[in-house]
């Protein structure tokens, strides 16, 4: 080679940027694309551990892909679990994640994403189920990007060539170095020797970057966007049944992952999961009743009184006012408290005993009304809205399944305890099955009644029956239920859900009931507002 340079300092000067050590000195790359610190992949590690979903996931993946997929799935969930997620710069990456980097770029800048990490920074079980929610679409985007993934590892095999290349440089410039002349002058077969080895590393540089230089893959954006938004779907819903159910979310922080995870797959698939959205409303209902439940709020209007509260005073009174010759006239008697005013008849305090609600679960109570809403399904909506008043108020809940006169189920949730989520649902979802008997339940409400009075001394409890049947009673029985209710001094609210013949005057629940009402429109959760008002 004529023109190769013949002393050590030409060659030094043409191998400059290779014996800086440009490649060979490149910035760590990194497989992770989220920054995390220790505590944020501890959290990951522990999350993985205690979810069979995310273990199998991640198998699955490995297994019909590349290990590349565990890195991915680390990722989608750390931004998804950080309150502040970042993304390293693209040049930061190891070349084989870069198709991952590409992917967790696409979905945090997507606008679904945002909504998906409102509701789940923080909150490990939040982010693993979005995890778990996009294993659809990152199978497809792996799918779609597997010609990609490969070129990106033959980029790392060109970065390394080129960084190998560099290091055959600086060797060979060593070893002219070392046979140079003392004036400097090298061997030309020394000088030949570096002059190849830059050529080397001049062609592995530009592989390399051609290599890093691939184009985005299509359709990515679009796929990450479509992930982030069934995510959100996913987790919002979970919430709302958890929320449906009563179950808070300081509880859910406080829940084992596993519990939490066995606890949303019974919510899913339970007998009631499909009436969640009716139990969540009629929760809601009662919460809004017991917020409007006031002391001394106004109720029936029953006449005309006299007073000085200006919010109950009559428009003829008022009218006083209009005429300047009148004004002091009514100035002294409001001092006097001699005004007119409505008079009102408000509506009855509520109890102070249990309430228990007995809860008809014969075959008839399968029937849909309209909606499609079973009479079971309003009841037990019904039942667990009396569950959270009891509980709001310091009173002791009991809920008795029944049927036929063999067939009973009693649940108790004393109000000095946890209402467990567990015995909640059990007591949702028990069917009985069979005929309709009153004596059975009702007997058994009055025994818990008589119970509580002796054990406490406390009176004035609440009975709620709801059933779709009527039935007889003896009448040894009934003179038995009449003198217990004069002596525990409770009430018994009857729903005929779906019946209204079982509402009639003539009725054997028209003859127990203190108050008794029928319930068409199974859609309807106001039709029993106001029991809400005085329970």
């Amino acid at each position: 080679m004529a023109n190769t340079p013949r002393t050590l300092a030409e060659l030094a000067s043409q191998a400059g940027k290779w014996l800086d050590g440009l490649p060979a000195a490149a910035p760590e790359r990194h497989t992770a694309a989220v920054v995390a610190d220790r505590f944020d992949r501890f959290t990951w590690r522990d999350t993985y551990e205690q979810s069979a979903g995310l273990r199998d996931l991640a198998e699955e993946l490995i297994q019909r892909y590349d290990d590349t997929a565990t890195d991915l799935l680390t990722d989608v969930f750390l931004a998804a679990y950080k309150v502040g997620p970042r993304v390293r710069e693209r040049a930061e990456m190891d070349p084989s994640r870069l198709v991952n980097h590409q992917v967790i770029t696409a979905l945090m800048e997507s606008p679904e994403f945002a909504e998906l990490h409102r509701e789940t920074a923080g909150d490990p079980y939040a982010a693993a189920m979005a995890v778990l929610a996009q294993a659809a679409a990152l199978r497809g985007m792996l799918e779609r990007t597997r010609d990609d993934r490969e070129r990106a590892e033959q980029a790392k095999k060109a970065q390394q060539a080129a960084v190998d290349a560099a290091t055959a440089v600086d060797e060979a410039l060593q070893q002219a170095a070392d046979g140079a002349d003392e004036d400097g002058t090298v061997s030309p077969a020394d000088a030949d020797a570096v002059q190849r080895a830059i050529e080397a590393a001049e062609a592995a540089e530009r592989e390399a970057a051609q290599a890093l230089g691939a184009a985005a893959v299509p359709g990515i954006r679009a796929a990450a966007r479509n992930a982030a938004a069934q995510a959100v779907e996913a987790v919002r819903g979970e919430a709302t049944l958890m929320r449906a159910w009563g179950v808070g979310p300081g509880e859910l922080e406080r829940m084992p992952f596993e519990q939490r995870a066995r606890l949303a797959e019974r919510l899913r698939t339970g007998r009631l999961a499909q009436w969640a959205e009716l139990i969540g409303r009629f929760r809601q209902m009662a919460s809004g009743e017991r917020a409007r439940k006031m002391e001394n709020t106004a109720g029936e209007l029953i006449g005309v009184t006299l007073g000085d509260d200006l919010s109950r005073v009559i428009p003829s009174e008022l009218a006083s006012l209009g005429l300047p010759e009148l004004r002091a006239v009514f100035a002294a008697r409001y001092a006097a408290g001699e005004l007119m005013l409505y008079d009102s008849q408000g509506e009855q305090t509520t109890g102070q005993g249990a309430v228990i609600a007995c809860v008809d679960t014969s075959h008839s109570m399968y029937e849909a009304g309209p909606g499609g809403i079973t009479r079971e399904a309003w009841a037990k909506a019904c039942a667990l809205a009396l569950l959270d008043q009891a509980r709001h108020a310091g009173r002791d809940f009991v809920g008795i399944l029944f049927s036929a006169a063999d067939k009973l189920q009693i649940f108790r949730f004393p109000a000095d305890g946890p209402a467990d989520i567990t015995r909640t649902l059990d007591f949702a979802e028990t069917f009985l099955g069979g005929g309709t008997s009153y004596q059975r339940p009702l007997s058994a409400a009055l025994e818990l009644l008589r119970d509580e009075f002796n054990d406490a001394t406390r009176t004035r409890g609440d009975i709620v029956i709801l059933t779709d049947d009527d039935c007889g009673v003896t009448e040894q029985w009934m003179r038995d239920w009449n003198d217990s209710k004069h002596l525990l001094d409770f009430r018994l609210f009857g729903i005929a859900v779906g019946t209204p013949r079982v509402a009639a005057s003539d009725s054997v629940l028209h003859a127990l009931c203190d108050n008794l009402r029928s319930i068409d429109d199974l859609t309807d959760v106001h039709a029993a507002a106001d029991l809400f008002r005085v329970i």
